[in-house]
């Protein structure tokens, strides 16, 4: 067993870190050591007696076999400070006896919750498929745990003590509880950086030109309401601030320290901090893992420092975060600009934009609650943000600058989970894997955008205004050409220009305006006209949005029109925009009324196409993960390791043992039997109903070469056509592909050609595509990609996405297709890859998708060894 796959920094809902990891034989001495520190209350409660241990005693939980036993250790600041074991019961093989224990000053931060969960994966990696545990009644600590933590035990009593037993996979209650834990500790960890009761500022400089200068004053000038601490050792007082020469010399320790010295140093730094219990730190400054090998280095030794004593951190390679709550006031970054107060939060992973980005919110007026430069993210990350955020009451929109992903999978489960109260804003800097990032953000919710100015137009709208119910779009203008490109920005962005109704027709008629959109009214309308013509487009039930454009004229008063808008809007449930195409400051009257306001109508167009589409999704329904009862994981995973056991590290599996793994899980493939000879072939022929296909089972491109021979209606015809392509593979030295046999297969009657496949990416993990197959496939690539696991929701937008879709749905008098039937399959390769996570890619090509059911023709399915089991309970 690899004892390191089961190590990992897990964080509390204190929000501080633990270090878990396998029990070894040297952990001995520490063992005795955390035995020591035990009271004898948790020893009884452990052991259900008072009991002494020994060296030797010790010795038989250190050393253990890890395929009957398994023991997880919990270590901070050097020390063992709770324990996690499983004992396989003899008599019954597939179950184990657990026993939690930790140490008396570490109980109430959820570590026993955290190692009892923490076991799970290698119990069921060991054929663990269940727990059993007794605890005696007045172990209140633990039965809480077992009641609370979504573990869903079955309790049985006998007299002092209570027997439970309970699944080694996690169910929907142990993962929706173990989220809950996450965010609490997201929560905990952020906290203390955005909202610190004291900071300190190591590398404190009277130079304003410096790092550490800059933090300081920044910090000062802002009106921090909680003490700050300069440190530095060659002056007695910075910025007219008493300064200290350690971390050790301030008064009290500071909750969160800003780290502004050069990355050698930075090591020793953190190092105090976490001694002196410090919770966070925010690691400002360039030179590390972005810098090359040395930097790299660095920095994986400031995380393991960190997290050696339970320290979060903000970076390295960051710029700092500001909260401008006026209770807190805290600016802790390089940046002099900081936007006002708002409801909007910011995150960005880039350093260098992190000042232009903020200077983009004050300019456009966009009001922050807190921003966070993460940088690096070698510890906390937009995943902990979002959980913080999600639970902040002064954040309504969440903005998002991304350089890349640490674990996608868990960024689209919390988005998708946030994005439900909250919009999310993404701008995300390359291209290189777009289409993933266009599934998880399609996935999550996620408003994705292409530059910054388009994130703050967003963000503009969803701050202020409500979301629209629809796409039916209003536009009110008093000029003819604005109007127009404003109905032409709609119409491309998917919206809907509105038809009035008749009491809406009526009024704006009556004001000398067009009825049909855009509306217009003339130039010169009065203020009193203009916003008696919007209130009456305002109140039409058939507009979902409305956008006001005015282009100021010499003769009209345009604060008196900025007025006469944000009067019609009062009080409305409907998003209301407004365009002032004037290189004058808007009128303040329209700024006051939390109208966003824009300088051209396309700008505005995009703003509401992006907040329509991003209310559609958060209208529907989520979607569930589909489990099906009928698949036989050994069974597949007992084909894959046959393949394997020769040795090589990755294999593409003949075509029959192919369509074993797809039979094992439900997928319906065309019949076939593989012959080792001409005349087994011939046979089977013979034995299948109707014509049939012949073709190599080796997993080669068969097409391309003329292995593909179909329509042979008797034995005769197969026996004809396997010696033809025999003699073709003699001559081009593919004698190989002779020897490893013929597949004979059912003819499949014409269906709509589809394409299914797998692909693991690097960083998102497993990606299904599908789309049209033969030359729809070619020439138009008419495909649609999600991210595992699906849900039948994403399966639905799947189909929906793609162009061709009409040819599913009975295109021109056609028969539908079975598109429930390539829906389940869509489903069952979804669960086939997330339980086998040996597969690194699947090609189901064709598929034909027939008026009944579907059929799978030809399937490539490649394998790997050493491809880990996903644990749920990390993703």
């Amino acid at each position: 067993m690899d004892r390191e796959r089961y190590a990992s920094d897990e964080v509390l809902k204190d929000g501080q870190t633990v270090r878990l990891r396998p029990i070894r034989p040297d952990d001995l001495d520490a063992m005795m050591a955390m035995w020591g520190r035990l009271s004898p209350e948790t020893i009884r409660l452990r052991f259900f007696a008072l009991r002494k241990m020994d060296r030797e005693q010790m010795r038989r939980f250190v050393e253990l076999d890890l395929s009957s036993r398994f023991a997880l250790v919990a270590e901070q600041h050097g020390e063992i400070v709770g324990v996690g074991r499983f004992d396989r019961l003899p008599e019954q093989p597939d179950t184990a006896e657990f026993a939690i224990t930790v140490q008396d000053d570490q109980q109430g931060r959820g570590l026993g919750t955290t190692l009892l969960r923490a076991l799970m994966a290698p119990a069921r990696d060991m054929g663990v498929t269940h727990f059993h545990g007794d605890i005696l009644t007045d172990n209140r600590s633990m039965l809480r745990v077992m009641r609370d933590a979504g573990f869903e035990p079955a309790m049985q009593s006998y007299g002092d003590t209570v027997t439970a037993t309970f699944t080694t996979t996690p169910t929907e209650s142990l993962l929706q509880r173990a989220g809950e834990q996450d965010r609490r500790a997201a929560r905990a960890a952020l906290t203390s950086v955005l909202n610190p009761a004291s900071v300190a500022v190591v590398g404190a400089s009277r130079d304003r030109t410096t790092v550490g200068g800059q933090v300081m004053a920044h910090l000062l000038a802002g009106g921090y309401e909680g003490p700050v601490y300069p440190v530095n050792p060659n002056t007695t007082f910075v910025q007219s601030v008493a300064a200290y020469p350690t971390l050790t010399d301030c008064p009290t320790v500071p909750e969160t320290i800003y780290v502004c010295v050069p990355p050698a140093a930075t090591e020793d730094v953190i190092a105090e901090a976490g001694a002196l219990g410090v919770h966070a730190a925010v690691v400002i400054g360039a030179g590390f893992s972005e810098s090359g090998s040395v930097g790299l280095q660095i920095e994986e030794r400031l995380v393991q420092s960190a997290r050696f004593h339970g320290m979060r951190l903000i970076g390295p390679n960051c710029m700092g975060v500001m909260n401008t709550d006026p209770e807190v006031r805290l600016n802790g970054s390089l940046s002099p600009i900081v936007p006002g107060h708002g409801n909007v939060a910011l995150s960005s992973q880039s350093g260098a934009l992190g000042r232009t980005i903020l200077a983009t919110a004050q300019r456009l007026d966009v009001g922050l609650s807190s921003f966070a430069s993460i940088g690096n993210k070698a510890d906390i990350s937009s995943n902990d943000l979002l959980q913080y955020w999600e639970e902040d009451p002064s954040t309504d929109v969440i903005l998002l600058y991304l350089e890349s992903f640490g674990n996608p999978r868990k960024f689209g489960r919390i988005a998708r989970r946030v994005g439900r109260d909250k919009p999310i804003v993404a701008v995300k800097s390359g291209q290189g894997d777009a289409d993933a990032v266009k599934a998880l953000f399609d996935q999550s919710g996620v408003v994705r955008v292409g530059t910054l100015d388009q994130m703050f137009s967003v963000a503009k709208l969803l701050a202020k205004q409500p979301l629209p119910r629809g796409g039916r779009v209003a536009i009110l203008s008093n000029g003819g050409g604005p109007g127009a490109l404003a109905a032409d920005a709609c119409s491309s962005g998917g919206l809907q220009l509105a038809e009035l109704g008749a009491g809406a027709r009526i009024a704006v008629r009556e004001l000398g305006a067009s009825v049909e959109m855009p509306v217009t009214v003339h130039p010169t309308t009065t203020p009193t006209d203009y916003g008696m013509a919007l209130a009456s487009i305002i109140a039409d039930d058939g507009v979902d949005a409305v956008m006001a454009i005015f282009i100021p004229p010499v003769s009209v008063d345009a604060d008196a029109i900025g007025a006469a808008i944000a009067a019609a809007a009062e009080g409305t449930d409907k998003p209301v925009v407004a365009v002032f195409m004037s290189v004058d400051q808007p009128p303040s009257s329209l700024a006051d009324s939390g109208i966003p306001i824009y300088v051209f109508p396309e700008s505005a167009a995009d703003a509401l196409g992006h907040a329509t589409r991003y209310s559609a999704w958060r209208q529907r329904e989520l979607g569930r993960v589909i489990e099906f009862s009928d698949t036989d994981t050994p069974a597949a995973r007992r084909v894959i390791d046959r393949e394997l056991s020769g040795g090589a590290a990755r294999v593409t599996l003949p075509a029959d043992a192919a369509n074993e793994v797809l039979t094992a899980f439900g997928i319906t493939t065309a019949v076939s039997r593989r012959a080792g000879t001409v005349a087994e072939a011939a046979a089977i022929g013979a034995q299948i109903e109707g014509p049939v296909v012949v073709k190599p089972t080796a997993p080669i491109e068969k097409a391309d070469q003329g292995l593909v021979r179909m329509g042979l209606r008797d034995a005769e015809a197969v026996a004809t056509a396997i010696g033809e392509m025999e003699e073709r593979l003699r001559s081009s030295g593919q004698q190989d592909v002779i020897d490893q046999g013929w597949l004979v297969q059912e003819m499949v009657p014409d269906g709509v050609e589809m394409v299914v496949g797998v692909r693991q990416d690097p960083t998102f993990g497993p990606i299904i595509l599908t789309g049209f197959g033969g030359p729809m496939m070619e020439l138009l690539g008419d495909v649609t990609r999600r991210i595992l696991p699906l849900t039948d929701v994403d399966v639905d937008d799947m189909l929906l996405e793609l162009k061709g879709y009409p040819l599913l749905d009975g295109h021109r008098g056609a028969p539908p297709a079975d598109v429930a039937a390539l829906r389940i399959l869509l489903l069952r390769v979804s669960a086939l890859v997330e339980a086998v996570p040996e597969i690194q890619a699947l090609d189901l090509d064709p598929v034909f998708v027939r008026r009944r059911g579907v059929a799978v023709v030809d399937s490539r399915v490649r394998v790997a060894t050493g491809r880990q089991r996903r644990d749920p309970l990390q993703e």
